[in-house]
């Protein structure tokens, strides 16, 4: 055995007691809301970001990479050199990045409109 004296370890569900004395426990009370609940306001927070340009050029870079690596994997053509290769993803960034910010306008803009009829 040890000479030393064992300190005193904290309490594992911290309390604490207010002005009018009742203990308050941290962390969330109450029910645990439904799947559909948390589905609902997951998709709320996740729809919420108004449409940028930025965002949709990253989403058109990400469609023109995949385009590149199937034509030189040989799904999108047989006989594409690199050279073609980059020409049609460097197009279809082009085309992507426009078409990518006006879908997210228009879901964007869909989504307000119901949140107003709603609420």
């Amino acid at each position: 055995m040890s000479g030393m004296a064992q300190t005193k370890r904290k309490r594992r569900t911290k309390h604490r007691g207010n002005a009018a004395g009742s203990i308050e426990v941290r962390g969330r009370t109450g029910r645990k809301p439904t799947a559909e609940e948390t589905k609902k306001s997951a998709r709320e927070r996740r729809a919420a970001k108004p449409p940028s340009w930025n965002n949709a050029g990253l989403k058109a870079l990400a469609m023109a990479a995949l385009l590149f690596v199937l034509t030189q994997v040989g799904i999108l053509g047989n006989d594409t050199s690199i050279a073609q290769g980059l020409l049609l993803a460097v197009f279809a960034l082009v085309l992507y990045t426009p078409l990518a910010y006006m879908t997210d306008r228009f879901v964007y803009n869909r989504m307000l409109r119901q949140r107003e009829k709603k609420g």
